[in-house]
C-alpha cells in the first residue's frame, strides 16, 4: 500500500497525548451553526486498484493537443525544444529545494538570477522576483504591493484581464478590506472610469483576454495622472518578442505567467508567475530575490537578498506568505529563453501573429462575423460561430477556440481562436476548410 491510515489505537494514543477524548473535540472552536451534521456526500469507497482503474478511465478522456488545437485563453502552447526537459530532468535540478545555504546552492541561485534578469529584459522593469505560483497569484500580490505603497484601498481592473485573475482579486481583496472596481471594455478595449484619490493601482492585460492589443501608454498615463500605480499583466510573454515592453510605455509593476515559454500546457499546470517592478517599489516585492556578488576571494557568487524573514517565520505580520519558488518551472523558462535569444523570440512571436492575421483575413471571407475586426490583435481572434461549431470541429479532430460567452455575455456564440507557431499554416488551412464545410452545410440546412 502507498498509504497506510492510522489505526483506531493510533488515534486514541494521539488524542490522549494532547488531552482530548475524541476527534470532534478538535473542532470545538467552530461555531455549532456552521458545522455539518451529516455525512459528506461522497461515492462509496474504492480499493487502491479500483481507484487506479477509475483514474485511468478519466485520463483516457483527455484530448492530447496536436497541431489542430486552437485553444488559448490563458494557457498557450508553443514548441518547447527537447533540451529543456533534458536539463530540468537532471537530478541536481529535479530534486533541489530552497537555496538557504548559498555555499551549496550556487547552481540553483544562478538559474534564479538568470530568470529574474530575463524577465526584466522582457518587461522593461528594473527588478523581478522568482517566482510565484501562477499569474493570478502574481496579480494579487502586485495589488497588495500597490495598496501598501500608496496607502489606498481601491484597485481598478480592466474587464479585459483574464476572468479567473479578476475572480482571485475579488476574493483576496474582500479579505483585506480592499475594493475592486471593474473597468468596462468598449469595442474590446479598456476605458477607465473616473479614477479618484482612493485608487491604489490600475491593471490592464496586454494583449487582453479577447486578444486585443490595448493602448497601454494612454491607459498608464491616465493612471499616473490620478496618482495610481499603473500595472500591466502579460498573458503570453512571447508577445513581448513583437510588442512594446510595458516598462517603455509607463508601467511600474508588471505581472504575468511565464508558462508559454518552456512549459507545456500539461492539462492545467504547473505554471510560474512573476512580479517585476521599477526600482522604487523594490522593497515591497514578494517572493525570492537573488543577487550577484563576490566572495572574499573576489569570485562571482549568488545569494538570496532582501529576504523578508517574516515571510518564513512571522507569518501574521507578513506582507506576502509566498515562500516556495516555482524553481523547476522557472528553470525551464530560463533554459527556453536562453535557447531562443532575442531573435528567436521575435521569430516565434512573428510566426504566431502571422498565422492569426492570416486566419483573421481568410475567415472573414467565409461570412463569419468578427466582432472585434477593427482592433489590432496578436495571436487570438474572436469569431462568432453557430453554437454547435465546437462540437462539430471536435468530431473532425480539431480542438476549437474558447467559448467566451460565460465570461462575456455580450459576445454570445463567440469562440476565441488561438494561433501559435506550433500550429503551422497547414493546420490553419484545415481549420478554415472545416469552418467552410460547416458554413456550407448550414446553408443547405436552411
Amino acid at each position: 500500500m502507498n498509504y497506510v491510515p492510522h489505526t483506531p489505537t493510533d488515534r486514541e494514543k494521539m488524542l490522549a497525548s494532547i488531552g482530548k477524548d475524541s476527534v470532534s473535540q478538535l473542532f470545538d472552536a467552530i461555531p455549532e451553526g456552521v458545522r455539518l451534521r451529516r455525512p459528506l456526500n461522497l461515492p462509496p469507497e474504492l480499493s487502491e486498484y479500483e481507484v487506479q482503474q477509475h483514474l485511468e478511465e478519466l485520463a483516457g478522456q483527455n484530448l492530447v493537443p496536436s497541431s489542430d488545437a486552437f485553444l488559448g485563453a490563458g494557457a498557450y502552447r508553443h514548441y518547447v525544444p527537447s533540451v529543456v526537459d533534458m536539463i530540468i530532468g537532471r537530478s541536481e535540478f529535479m530534486t533541489a529545494y530552497t537555496p538557504y545555504q548559498p555555499e551549496v546552492s550556487q547552481g540553483t541561485l544562478q538559474t534564479i538570477f538568470e530568470f529574474q534578469t530575463m524577465i526584466c529584459q522582457l518587461t522593461g522593469m528594473d527588478v523581478s522576483n522568482a517566482s510565484v505560483y501562477d499569474g493570478g497569484c502574481a496579480a494579487v500580490d502586485a495589488a497588495f504591493m500597490a495598496m501598501a505603497i500608496s496607502g489606498r484601498s481601491k484597485v481598478v481592473v480592466s474587464k479585459g484581464v483574464h476572468p479567473q485573475v479578476r475572480q482571485l482579486l475579488t476574493t483576496y481583496l474582500a479579505c483585506h478590506e480592499g475594493q475592486l472596481v471593474e473597468a468596462p471594455l468598449v469595442d474590446g478595449r479598456t476605458v477607465w472610469p473616473e479614477l479618484d484619490d482612493q485608487v491604489a493601482c490600475t491593471l490592464i492585460q496586454v494583449p487582453n483576454f479577447l486578444g486585443v492589443i490595448e493602448d497601454g501608454q494612454t491607459l498608464c498615463e491616465k493612471a499616473k495622472a490620478a496618482g495610481a500605480i499603473p500595472m500591466v499583466s502579460i498573458g503570453d510573454p512571447v508577445s513581448l518578442g513583437a510588442l512594446r515592453r510595458p516598462g517603455d510605455y509607463g508601467a511600474e509593476i508588471v505581472v504575468g505567467d511565464a508558462q508559454p515559454i518552456g512549459l507545456p500546457t500539461s492539462f492545467g499546470g504547473p505554471y510560474a508567475g512573476f512580479v517585476a517592478c521599477k526600482k522604487q517599489h523594490l522593497r515591497r516585492m514578494p517572493g525570492r530575490l537573488c543577487g550577484m556578488t563576490v566572495d572574499s576571494q573576489g569570485r562571482r557568487g549568488y545569494c538570496l537578498t532582501l529576504q523578508a524573514r517574516e515571510q518564513h517565520i512571522r507569518r501574521d505580520k507578513a506582507f506576502s506568505n509566498i515562500c516556495t519558488n516555482q524553481g523547476l518551472c522557472a528553470l525551464a523558462v530560463t533554459v527556453h529563453l536562453a535557447l531562443l535569444g532575442p531573435q528567436g523570440l521575435r521569430e516565434v512571436a512573428d510566426g504566431s501573429a502571422n498565422l492569426a492575421h492570416y486566419f483573421k483575413r481568410e475567415v472573414g471571407k467565409l461570412g463569419l462575423r468578427l466582432p472585434l475586426q477593427s482592433q489590432p490583435v496578436f495571436h487570438e481572434v474572436l469569431v462568432e460561430c453557430p453554437p454547435e461549431t465546437r462540437q462539430q470541429l471536435q468530431e473532425q479532430g480539431i480542438v476549437a477556440g474558447y467559448a467566451v460567452e460565460t465570461d462575456y455575455p455580450e459576445y454570445k456564440d463567440c469562440l476565441l481562436f488561438c494561433f501559435t507557431e506550433a500550429n503551422g499554416k497547414a493546420a490553419v488551412d484545415r481549420l478554415l476548410k472545416a469552418l467552410a464545410s460547416l458554413r456550407t452545410r448550414e446553408g443547405v440546412a436552411h
